[in-house]
C-alpha cells in the first residue's frame, strides 16, 4: 500500500486540520482539454474511453499532470454503466447525449431487471479503478462515484435525458410501487458497485443525485433521500487502514440540507445556488461541505475568478470542512488557462483560513 503525499482532501472531507483549502473539479477530465479530446479521438467514441482501463487511466491522470494544484482524482467513467449492465443497451447519439435502446415502463419490466454483479457486470470499472490507483502511485486520493437511485431511474424510464422527467413523475405518482421497486433494485446496485470500486482503490466515494432537485419536497425524502440513506448505510467505511469518506451531491438540493446530513454521509456536495456560509451554519459540525463556484465564472477573465474564490473563501470561514468544488461539472467551452487560475486562486488564497 503506498503512502499518500498529498491527503488533505480526505483531511477536509473528515474536518480535520488541512494546510489550504483541498479543491478538485466535477467532470475535471473532460472535453475543455485538448489532450482529452485527442485521447477521446483515439478511442474511437465516449464509451470506449470508458470501458478500455487504459484509456480510463489516461484521461484521468491528464488534468493531474496538467494542473498540479488538483487535491483529487476522480475515476472516469458514466453514471449510466449500471443502466447498461441491467440490459438497458446505453448508446450516445452525436448532440443528444445518451440514449438506451430499452426503457422501462411497467411494473413487469422492473421486476425482469437484474441486479448486476459489479466485478462480472462492471469489470471494466473495477480494472479501471485499480489501473488508475496503481498510476498514482500516493499522488493524491482517488474518487469513486456512482449516480442516485433516482437520478438513475429517470434516465432508465425516460430512455435517455429529459427536461420535465415526465414519465417518471407520472410513475411516482400513479404506480408508486414499480418506482419504489426500481429504486430498491438500484439502491442495491449502487451500493455492492460503490464497494466494489472501493476494494478495486478507490479512498473516497460521491453520490451524484443530479435530478434529486426536480422533486417536491415530500417526493424528494422518499423518492430520493431515503434511497442514499440506504446505500450510505451499506457502504464500506474503513478500508487500507483509513476511513473512506462519503459524499452526497443533489443538485439544487439547497432546500433540503439539514435532512441531507441526517444522511450519515461525511460530507454535502453544494451547487451555485446555496450561500456556503449560510449553509455552514445551517449543517453545523455534522458534516463537510464540497462547492461551490458557479462553473460560468470560469468564462470570466482571471481576476475576476480570484475575486469569485475569495468571496467564497470568505463566506465559508476559517477551519476546515470545505473541500472546495464548482457547483457543477465545468463546462466543455471553459478555456483551460482559466481552470487553471482557478485552481492557484484556491490554494493562494485559502492558507489564511487554515492558520
Amino acid at each position: 500500500m503506498t503512502a499518500l503525499k498529498n491527503d488533505r482532501f480526505l483531511r477536509a472531507l473528515l474536518k480535520q486540520p488541512v494546510d489550504v483549502t483541498p479543491v478538485w473539479m466535477m467532470r475535471q477530465a473532460g472535453r475543455y482539454l485538448p489532450e482529452y479530446r485527442a485521447s477521446r479521438a483515439k478511442a474511437g467514441d465516449f464509451m470506449s474511453l470508458c470501458m478500455n482501463p487504459a484509456f480510463a487511466c489516461e484521461v484521468t491522470m491528464q488534468p493531474l499532470d496538467r494542473y498540479p494544484q488538483l487535491d483529487a482524482a476522480i475515476l472516469f467513467s458514466d453514471i449510466l454503466t449500471i443502466p447498461d449492465a441491467m440490459g438497458q443497451g446505453l448508446y450516445f447519439e452525436t448532440g443528444e447525449g445518451p440514449r438506451f435502446k430499452k426503457v422501462v415502463s411497467t411494473l413487469a419490466d422492473i421486476e425482469a431487471l437484474p441486479i448486476p454483479d459489479p466485478q462480472k457486470d462492471l469489470g471494466y470499472v473495477m480494472d479501471a479503478v485499480s489501473t488508475i490507483r496503481r498510476e498514482l502511485n500516493g499522488r493524491v486520493p482517488l474518487i469513486g462515484f456512482s449516480g442516485s437511485p433516482w437520478t438513475l431511474a429517470t434516465y432508465m424510464v425516460e430512455g435517455g435525458s429529459s427536461k420535465d422527467y415526465r414519465k417518471t413523475k407520472t410513475m411516482l405518482y400513479d404506480n408508486p410501487q414499480a418506482l419504489h421497486l426500481l429504486l430498491d433494485k438500484l439502491a442495491q446496485t449502487v451500493t455492492s458497485y460503490l464497494n466494489g470500486q472501493i476494494m478495486a482503490g478507490a479512498q473516497a466515494v460521491q453520490i451524484f443525485d443530479s435530478w434529486g432537485g426536480s422533486l417536491s419536497a415530500a417526493a424528494y425524502q422518499e423518492f430520493s433521500l431515503a434511497y442514499m440513506k440506504k446505500i450510505v448505510s451499506g457502504l464500506i467505511r474503513e478500508h487500507e487502514g483509513r476511513k473512506v469518506p462519503v459524499i452526497l451531491f443533489t443538485k439544487s438540493g439547497g432546500l433540503w440540507l439539514e435532512s441531507i446530513a441526517d444522511a450519515g454521509a461525511d460530507a454535502l456536495g453544494l451547487d451555485w445556488t446555496c450561500d456556503i456560509g449560510n449553509a455552514r451554519s445551517r449543517v453545523g459540525d455534522k458534516v463537510a461541505l464540497q462547492g461551490n463556484m458557479d462553473p460560468t465564472v470560469l468564462y470570466a477573465k482571471p481576476e475576476a475568478i480570484r475575486a469569485e474564490v475569495g468571496r467564497i473563501l470568505a463566506s465559508y470561514g476559517k477551519g476546515s470542512g470545505h473541500v472546495f468544488n464548482l457547483g457543477h461539472g465545468i463546462t466543455p467551452e471553459v478555456d483551460p488557462e482559466h481552470a487553471g487560475a482557478f485552481l492557484r486562486a484556491v490554494h493562494e488564497l485559502s492558507a489564511q483560513y487554515h492558520e
